[in-house]
């Protein structure tokens, strides 16, 4: 019977101490409890004698004896031997074919190094993974078909240039590109860096760089997969979801975050794999405990099946000949730290070290020579112990499976930084470490060619090239590949907005009640009712969606198990099967994952679901912006809503909840549109235009949408209005003055325009000043436009000058100008520049206050009276008027002087 087939007693593997037994115990009487229990494994099955473990346990804790809690089994490969399953490949064509598809990913990173002094790459991180991605292509991961949707697989960000180098050795991408790798503009074309769906549309499908953002993606892909199958939007498959990442990244708190969401939803369909090569990119990264143990722990608590694969074959018969468990307690003994060292140092090092801290354990490996100590091989290096690994995980039934396997960093680099902490750095090799590599994986180059570094792939007829199209033929074609499979939606949708541009005549709304009818009546529609997908992160009930409840239901795999405490209301808490609503619970970047999955459906289902999530809008781009720019690069599409948006219009909540920066942070997202809609109207044109531009046209956008809590009655859609509300800005109200000689022109956005709107009434009716009121639905618009036009004329001097959209708005405007948000006053202040005269900006720079919407508008100089202040003091400024007639408005506004500079204060 093989040690690791045992249960040996385990200690906390937290610490450094040596597991001690009690010494009122012989070894003779262990060893009979542990011959026990074999005859019970040989005669029963390990069911039965997990049943007895369980019994005895039990039996232990009703007599009082205290057992330490531990989530750890011991540091062994978790599947024995006798249950390991016949390798189906030919293991030496396999081998040959990684080793060249190693060459190509070191030769590339090292290349273009030469090319370009620090251009970067990764060299070490795919040399630990190359077994654990191999064995996967050839025998594992599926590809996208007609008629099967395919495995979906987040590949290690930094493991990016061995993907390009299979893709290579397939005949995918040309040796130019290799050439061109982190060099995108030269001629021909290059290779991103990491995986970035935007500039490599048909090739890569998830961007997994930023570190921790694949593994909680990955989780709720699996899940949206499910709640596509439950609301039948797709058929069931027994398609997996793969999610490579390294231990050091389990450091990010997302990619732990989730993980008891995929035991809670039983998502048999998730797999990760994890690169457990112990290092980080400084150093160890768990160099005082053990990171596998610690992993496990954390994944055998969240209910996952756990899978170690720690130990190369050449382990087993040493293992074998362990009759008294003495190797697997040493190796639950050493730190990772001790581990490191082990793995650049000698054979006589690893005897010495290892195997000599008990006599007993040198005479296990006295029969082997010291360079075969030294080349024994971890488990995430064997592709027989990896095989067999992801074999179980994908018969695994009722829940998620984590694969913890023990790799090298920089497995094969030798001198040049083989499970050293400078490995991660390492980009250069000399010739004499070429040649070691070369020599090593024996690829078929001699000395001189060797240091030329060229890439390498053999003749289309070789053995190896027949073989592996053969295995991905096998598997259904290639992958990574990204297509996109989804139709088109074919109607306009006139009706269905038409009733949220006729006004809410005298009843007062807010704007995230508006939206809320949209989506109530987006959600019946025959055509893309279905294809809606309401994402909320616990805020329903704020944002007044509770009536949805009864209607589409909140998704839950299992259904309803309970009746709910509100069950004879109206607005009953509503779980079922097929529900439509994901209620996310209080996790914005879950929430944000679940509408990357949505978003990305057109590509990885050939579904065009329509994500709308909703959320705190200062818990957007503030909190999880790493996440929307991921769903950039992944071309996602659908609406974000920004909820009780600005920093004026939630009353009562205080710094932490007023939202004045999420529109300044929205402008770097290239293909995302920002919008800060005051009007009912305007947010029925801007969602109706993106579900057109997004899933009838096919276009790569996805937008966001501030709505506020603050209620007014809505006004009908001025004629002419719809071009400008999605360009960036339209003339909502001309003065009723066309005499008087002082003119303005006011900008107001969201519900700051009501604000502009009676400063028109008081300048007009106090000052005689003639005032035009604007709304800017959209400051980023209106910038965009505007330096694509600066651009155009730039590189076209003698053609015909392009004018900006601002610049063409306000041609004939006459007066002085003054723009208010709720937001910093660099949002308006960034198209000044292409307004005919000075631009006076208001907004709410500094931290919000615990207050109500009028004392917080009067706080951020934002409100009516302050519009009128700054419009009166422009005037001035131009000798349209005197000093003092500004003096007197500011005693008639009862503005005080010595106000406290919100900035600062």
């Amino acid at each position: 019977m093989a040690a690791q087939d045992r249960a040996f007693p385990t200690r906390d593997n937290v610490d450094n101490e040596t597991y001690a037994q009690p010494h009122h115990i012989e070894d003779v009487e262990i060893q009979e409890w542990l011959e026990s229990l074999d005859s019970v494994l040989e005669s029963s099955g390990p069911e039965v004698a997990a049943e007895i473990l369980e019994r005895l346990r039990a039996h232990a804790t009703v007599n009082g004896i205290d057992l330490p809690f531990t989530a750890n089994t011991p540091y062994a490969n978790t599947i024995p031997v006798r249950l390991e399953p016949l390798f189906p490949g030919d293991q030496e064509l396999e081998r040959r074919i990684k080793s060249l598809i190693r060459w190509n990913a070191l030769a590339m990173v090292v290349r273009a190094n030469r090319e370009e002094h620090n251009i970067g790459g990764h060299i070490s991180t795919y040399a630990s993974a190359a077994t654990l991605y191999e064995v996967g292509f050839n025998h594992f991961f599926r590809a996208r078909t007609p008629e099967f949707e395919g495995d979906t697989v987040y590949f290690q960000g930094h493991a990016a240039p061995g993907i390009y180098a299979r893709a290579f050795m397939e005949g995918r991408l040309s040796t130019q590109q290799l050439e061109n790798f982190r060099r995108e503009l030269k001629p021909g074309g290059g290779l991103s860096s990491y995986p970035h769906p935007w500039l490599m549309p048909d090739f890569w499908e998830f961007p997994t760089v930023s570190m921790g953002l694949g593994p909680l993606m990955s989780i709720y892909q699996a899940r949206f997969n499910r709640y596509l199958e439950n609301r039948g939007l797709k058929p069931a498959t027994d398609a997996k979801v793969w999610a490579f990442l390294g231990d050091g990244e389990t450091d990010e708190p997302e990619s732990l975050g989730a993980i008891t969401l995929a035991s809670r939803e039983h998502l048999d369909n998730l797999i990760f794999v994890i690169n457990c090569n112990l290092q980080r990119l400084d150093g160890p990264v768990r160099g005082n405990g053990q990171i596998i143990q610690e992993l496990e722990s954390a994944f055998r608590g969240a209910r996952w099946n756990v899978i170690k694969v720690l130990w190369g074959s050449e382990w087993d018969p040493i293992l074998e000949r362990d009759t008294e468990g003495l190797l697997v307690k040493r190796m639950g003994e050493l730190v990772d730290g001790e581990y490191q060292k082990l793995v650049v140092s000698s054979g006589a090092y690893v005897r010495e070290h290892f195997f000599g801290h008990d006599p007993r354990l040198l005479k296990l490996v006295e029969p082997l020579p010291d360079e075969a100590l030294r080349r024994l091989r971890l488990g995430g290096h064997d592709p027989r112990k990896v095989y067999a690994a992801y074999n179980a995980a994908v018969e695994h039934k009722g829940g998620p499976t984590v694969i913890l396997a023990r790799t090298i960093k920089g497995y094969g680099l030798g001198e040049a930084g083989e499970g050293k902490n400078v490995t991660h750095q390492q980009k250069k090799l000399n010739e004499d470490e070429l040649r070691e590599f070369r020599s090593r994986f024996g690829i078929p180059l001699n000395d001189q060619d060797c240091a030329t570094v060229p890439f390498y792939r053999p003749d289309e007829d070789s053995v190896e090239i027949q073989y592996l199209r053969a295995r991905r033929e096998e598997l259904g074609g290639y992958t990574p590949k990204r297509s996109i499979r989804s139709k088109p939606i074919v109607a306009a949708h006139d009706d269905l907005f038409k009733e949220f541009t006729e006004g809410s005549e005298e009843r007062e709304v807010s704007t995230t009640m508006a939206f809320v009818g949209m989506l109530r009546k987006m959600l019946k529609d025959p055509e893309i009712g279905k294809l809606i997908v309401p994402i909320v992160p616990d805020e329903a009930r704020t944002f007044g969606m509770e009536s949805l409840f009864r209607t589409v239901g909140i998704y839950a795999s299992g259904g309803q198990k309970y009746e709910p405490v509100d069950m004879n209301t109206l607005l009953l808490y509503k779980e079922a099967r097929d529900g439509q609503i994901l209620e996310e619970g209080i996790t914005e970047a879950g929430s944000m994952a679940s509408f990357i999955a949505a978003g990305s459906a057109y590509a990885t289902h050939g579904i065009n679901t329509i994500p709308f999530f909703i959320y705190y809008s200062m818990f957007g781009f503030q909190r999880i912006g790493d996440f929307i720019w991921a769903a950039a690069d992944m071309r996602s599409r659908g609406f974000l809503l920004g909820g009780t948006a600005g920093r004026t219009t939630l009353s009562g909540e205080g710094l932490q909840h007023q939202d004045g920066n999420s529109h300044i942070l929205a402008l770097p997202v290239p293909n995302l549109k920002a919008y800060d809609p005051a009007y009912a109207y305007e947010i029925a044109v801007i969602i109706q235009d993106g579900i057109r531009r997004m899933y009838k046209d096919g276009e790569n956008w996805f937008y966001y949408i501030t709505v506020m809590n603050e209620q007014y009655a809505m006004p009908p859609m001025p004629a002419g209005a719809r071009e400008g509300i999605l360009k960036g800005m339209y003339k909502y109200r001309a003065s009723a003055n066309k005499k008087s000689k002082l003119k303005a022109q006011l900008f107001g956005s969201g519900a700051i325009l009501n604000e502009a709107l009676r400063a028109q009434e008081v300048l007009e009716q106090k000052y005689s000043v003639a005032a035009d009121v604007w709304s800017v639905t959209s400051y980023k618009e209106l910038y965009v436009d505007a330096i694509e036009a600066e651009r155009v004329n730039r590189l076209n001097p003698g053609a015909e000058q392009r004018v900006p959209y601002v610049t063409q708005c306000l041609e004939d405007a006459p007066g002085v100008l003054v723009a208010a948000s709720d937001y910093l006053k660099t949002l308006p202040n960034m198209i000044a520049k292409w307004m005919p005269r000075r631009l006076a900006a208001l907004g709410t720079d500094g931290f919000g206050r615990s207050e109500g919407r009028t004392s917080l508008r009067d706080f951020f100089e934002v409100d009516a009276k302050f519009i009128t202040l700054a419009t009166l003091s422009e005037l001035c400024e131009d000798g349209k008027i005197e000093a003092n007639v500004v003096e007197k408005a500011i005693e008639e506004l009862g503005i005080p002087k010595d106000k406290p500079n919100p900035v600062t204060s």
